[in-house]
Parts: C-alpha cells; structure tokens; sequence
C-alpha cells in the first residue's frame, strides 16, 4: 500500500511540476523508449544473476508488495513453539522429543501453527538445534558460534536479491544514457527536415535520460530498500530462536529463556510480558497441554 501511495505521490508532483511549468506531458508519453531502458535493465539483471536469484527476487518483490514481514502473532508463534519445546526436553525423554524434531509437520508441538510450519527454514534452524541440544555433547559458546556462522549465511543468502536489484538500480542511469543517444542518432538521420520536427525528435530522446534516472532512485531503489528491510525482518526470528536456545542451555527455566528472545523483537512489534505468558501458559491450549499431557 505504503508502494503504491509513493509512486502516486511521485508521479502526480512530477507530472503536476512538468504541467505547471508550462511542458506538454504527451512529450514523455515515449513507449519505445521505456522499452528499451526497460529490456536492457531486465536482460543485463537476467544475465548477472542464477536462476535461483532471479526467482528469489520476484518472490522478495512479492513480500515487499504484500508487506509480508513477520507480525506480532508470528512473534507470538514463534516463541509459544519454542516454549513447548524447552518444556518438552526438560520433561520428556530424549526419544519423545526426537519424535516432534524429526517430524514437525506430524508433530502436536507445531500443529496449532500452520503459518509457523510453512517457513520451512525456519522450523529446520529450530529442530537442528533441539537435536544439538539433545546430543549434550556440545558446549554452549560452540552452539553460539554456529548458529551465528549460520544466521551470517542465510543473511548472505535472503539480501542476494536487494543486492541485484541495487545493481540494476546502478545501472539504470546509463541505460538511459543508451536510450538517449540512441534518440539522438535517429534526430541525427533527420536533420533535413523542419525544426519542428527535428525539436520533437530531440525531446524524445532527452525523454530517455529521465526515465532511466526516474526508474533508478524513484522505482527500483526504493523497492530494493524496502526488500533489505523485510528480509532483515524475517532474520529477527532466527535471532530470537538463537537467544532463547542459548538461554536454555545456560540453564535458564523455558518462560525465562523465551524472555531472551522477546527481547530481540523491535520495540513497536514486541509483544508484552503479560500476553506471552498467557499465549505460553502451563496447561494452556495448544502445545503447552500437549507436553502437560504427555509429561
């Protein structure tokens, strides 16, 4: 929404200032020129990124559009789940709780959390490290150490898009450049027709160093950003999931650990205390009497 608002803000103070001035806005009507500044950007992102970056980004722009960072109810997810869990490895025997991690989608720990269950990555960065924990044999800095060699990579992997589309951001000027001169050759082969016309024809091609500007800083960038926030975002729960594990290894009770992890939530989504503890209660519906039962 906050996308869409933007851009008509933009083009309406753009077109209005052009308007105003006393410009014809059927001037930069140049659909050819578009096309060109346009492809050429499409084609050169095809070129420089893999298949699996490509797809990656059409998918970022999609979160980006739909606003699809986590909210306060998949905080609140988040840490009821992991809640379950740390109750369930002080409770249960090693061979019950083997049977949640190796099985999320069957397990009743993660069934009241469909939303939860389908990022896939996450639940897996859940359950690799509840089988570490399980295993005993090792120390808690060396947990630490590799969930943060490990958070590093699938930030590595998660801005791979904003960095492609930054590029193309870059790179979009000179293509307008492209564009630009490409209208002037045509102007060129004209120059024996009336001033007029030839003024029309120049005007087109100055239309293409506008629009690869316009495109860079006033489309493609700002989505970029907008794509680096969202992702950085999503990181936040594999942090909290980070805190609160390593918390439970150092001994802290699972309501104490899963305090960790609120803390790592920004301020404006951070649920409170109270409302985590009700979401996580002993007993409670949902995982909370699930581990209750089986204990």
């Amino acid at each position: 929404m906050t996308i869409a608002i933007g851009l008509l803000v933009t083009l309406g103070c753009l077109l209005g200032g052009f308007a105003a001035m006393g410009g014809h806005i059927m001037v930069i009507w140049q659909p050819w020129e578009y096309v060109i500044i346009c492809g050429s950007a499409l084609g050169t992102f095809i070129v420089a990124n893999p298949i699996a970056t490509i797809k990656d980004t059409g998918k970022a722009c999609m979160e980006v559009i739909k606003g699809a960072g986590p909210k306060e109810r998949d905080y609140l997810d988040l840490l009821s789940v992991l809640n379950a869990l740390m109750r369930a490895l002080r409770q249960l025997p090693a061979n019950k709780v083997e049977e949640h991690i190796d099985d999320p989608e069957s397990s009743d720990l993660f069934a009241p959390y469909p939303k939860l269950l389908a990022n896939k990555n996450l639940v897996t960065f859940i359950c690799d490290y509840c089988r570490l924990i399980i295993i005993g044999n090792a120390r808690t800095h060396e947990i630490e150490a590799l969930m943060d060699e490990e958070i590093q990579t699938i930030n590595y992997e998660k801005l791979k898009p904003y960095n492609s589309m930054v590029t193309m951001s870059e790179g979009l000027p000179a293509l307008g450049i492209v564009a630009a001169v490409l209208g002037v050759i045509k102007a060129m082969g004209a120059l024996d027709q009336s001033p007029e016309l030839l003024g029309k024809l120049i005007g087109a091609a100055l239309v293409g160093t506008f629009a690869g500007i316009f495109f860079s800083y006033a489309v493609v960038s700002p989505i970029a950003n907008n794509i680096k926030m969202i992702r950085g975002k999503q990181l936040r729960l594999y942090i909290l999931v980070k805190q609160s594990l390593l918390a439970f290894m150092n001994g802290a009770m699972p309501q104490v650990a899963i305090e960790h992890g609120r803390k790592t939530i920004p301020s404006y989504q951070r649920p409170s205390i109270e409302l985590v503890e009700q979401e996580t209660a002993a007993g409670g519906p949902g995982p909370g009497a699930a581990v209750a039962e089986a204990a």
